[in-house]
C-alpha cells in the first residue's frame, strides 16, 4: 500500500482539511498520522489488527482523571487495513521527559497506576492478554506467565523459536529463564488488575508534571498490578531521563506512604521482569539479525532480576 492511499483516504472518506495531513512516527503494528477536521485535531491509526483498537475502545470506559484515555471516535475498516480515530494529545511521550523532571513526573505516574490498580474488574473473565469478547485468554494468572513463550503477541511472530536458536545469545538464555519462572511464579496473587504493559513506547503522555494521555491498550493484560511497575523497572535503562530511577525502590516507598501492604512485593517483580525478558528475547528472535544486540541486551538484563537484582 503506497503512502497516497492513506493519505488519499484520509482526505476523501475522512473528510480531513486538505494539507493538514501529517505522518507520525509509525508504532510496531501500526501508522498514524495526524489530521484536522472541522476545526478537530484528530489522529487516525492504521493497523492489521483490529483488536487493538476495539481494546482501546473498551479501555477508555475505565479512563479517569488520573488514568486519562482519549475516546476511539470511530473504527473502521478500509484499503485492507482496521483504522482508529481519536482526539490528538497534547503533550510530550513519558521517555522524552528531561532528567530534572523525571522524578517530578513520578507522582502523576503512579497515580495512574494506582487508577488501573483501583479498576473494578469483578465481572471480567480470565488472566493475561485480554480481548473484547472473550476476556483474559487463560483460566488463571500464574498460566498466563508460564504460557510467555508460546507466541509474543499470538500469531505476529512465526518463526521466534528458530530466531532464537540461530541467534548469537542462542535460545539456552530464554529456556533456563522459562525453568526459573515456573519457580518464581509461586508467589504470584491470582489477583485481576488492569495491566498496560507497554508505558515506555510512546504511548503516555506527559504535560507539565501531570500524565495527559494513557494510549494504546493493545498490550494490555489482566494481572497482577506490579507487572507495570516490573516493565517500568526492566526498561529504564533505554531511556536517559528515567536510567537513574529505581523504580522497585520508588513503588515500595509509595506503597509504604499509601498503606498498601503487597506481599512478596521484591519477589514478584522479580518474577514479572524475569517474564517480560522471555518475551522479549522470544520478539527478538522473531524479527531476526537485526534484533541480535538487543537481544543479548535483554538476555542479561532478565538474569540481572533473576539473581536478585532490581534493576
Amino acid at each position: 500500500m503506497q503512502e497516497a492511499d492513506f493519505k488519499k483516504f484520509l482526505v476523501e472518506r475522512l473528510k480531513a482539511a486538505p494539507g493538514s495531513v501529517e505522518r507520525l512516527r509509525p508504532g510496531e503494528w501500526s501508522r498514524a498520522y495526524a489530521i484536522r477536521r472541522n476545526d478537530e485535531d484528530l489522529v487516525v491509526r492504521f493497523s492489521r489488527y483490529r483488536e487493538d483498537f476495539e481494546k482501546d475502545r473498551a479501555a477508555a470506559n475505565w479512563g479517569s482523571p488520573q488514568l486519562p484515555m482519549p475516546p476511539v471516535i470511530e473504527i473502521g475498516e478500509a484499503i485492507g487495513f482496521a483504522y482508529a480515530v481519536t482526539p490528538r494529545v497534547q503533550g510530550e511521550f513519558l521517555e522524552t521527559v528531561t532528567n530534572d523532571r523525571a522524578r517530578a513526573v513520578l507522582p502523576s505516574l503512579f497515580a495512574a497506576l494506582e487508577a488501573a490498580r483501583d479498576i473494578d474488574l469483578s465481572s471480567a473473565r480470565g488472566f493475561g492478554l485480554w480481548t473484547v469478547d472473550r476476556g483474559g485468554l487463560y483460566p488463571t494468572w500464574r498460566e498466563a506467565l508460564l504460557t510467555v513463550g508460546e507466541s509474543v503477541p499470538p500469531g505476529r511472530l512465526p518463526g521466534w523459536r528458530e530466531g532464537l536458536e540461530s541467534s548469537p545469545t542462542g535460545i539456552a538464555p530464554f529456556n533456563e529463564a522459562c525453568a526459573l519462572m515456573r519457580e518464581m511464579v509461586k508467589v504470584c496473587p491470582e489477583e485481576r488488575h488492569l495491566i498496560h504493559d507497554d508505558l515506555m513506547n510512546r504511548n503516555v503522555f506527559v504535560e507539565g508534571n501531570q500524565i495527559t494521555a494513557v494510549l494504546d491498550w493493545g498490550a494490555s493484560m489482566f494481572g497482577d498490578f506490579l507487572y507495570d511497575i516490573a516493565s517500568l523497572a526492566f526498561w529504564a535503562p533505554w531511556f536517559p531521563a528515567w536510567s537513574t530511577i529505581d523504580f522497585v525502590q520508588e513503588a515500595a516507598q509509595h506503597y509504604a506512604e499509601i498503606r498498601l501492604t503487597v506481599p512478596h512485593f521484591e519477589e514478584r517483580v522479580r518474577c514479572y521482569a524475569v517474564n517480560i525478558g522471555v518475551g522479549s528475547m522470544a520478539y527478538d528472535g522473531g524479527k531476526g539479525s537485526e534484533r541480535w544486540n538487543h537481544l543479548a541486551w535483554v538476555a542479561e538484563r532478565t538474569f540481572k532480576f533473576a539473581r536478585g537484582g532490581s534493576g
